[in-house]
């Protein structure tokens, strides 16, 4: 019986590597040693950033919400507390297209978190 040999599954697996490093500055994406690193570590970085990402858009939408909620006599704290007494459940994400887009309608919501509070 023949010894199998595993030179084109080592190939194939370099490959992918290189190929998911491609665009690599220098030998990192030449090279397979220093190509697994860089890949490695973007990886990690990828999925930091995944995290982060849904940090950082929730921050933005307070400061939006908060903004809005300032220009019509409340802060933040204050008009999400008036809100979930109401029984608005709206997350911060629609709160803050509506501070965006329909002031109008924010205006309403702040003074029903108003009447709430009372």
């Amino acid at each position: 019986m023949a010894r199998i040999k595993g030179a084109t599954m080592t190939r194939k697996r370099r490959n992918k590597v290189l190929k998911m490093a491609k665009g690599y500055y220098g030998s990192k994406s030449k090279l397979f040693r220093t190509a697994k690193q860089a890949v490695m570590k973007s990886g990690q970085y990828a999925y930091i950033g995944r995290k982060q990402k849904k940090r950082d858009f929730r921050r933005l939408w307070i400061t939006r919400i908060s903004a809005a909620a300032k220009m019509n006599g409340m802060n933040y704290s204050s008009f999400i507390k008036g809100l979930n007494k109401a029984g608005i459940t709206l997350n911060r994400k629609m709160l803050a297209e509506i501070a965006v887009s329909d002031a109008a309608a924010f205006t309403a919501l702040t003074e029903k978190a108003k009447e709430a509070l009372k």
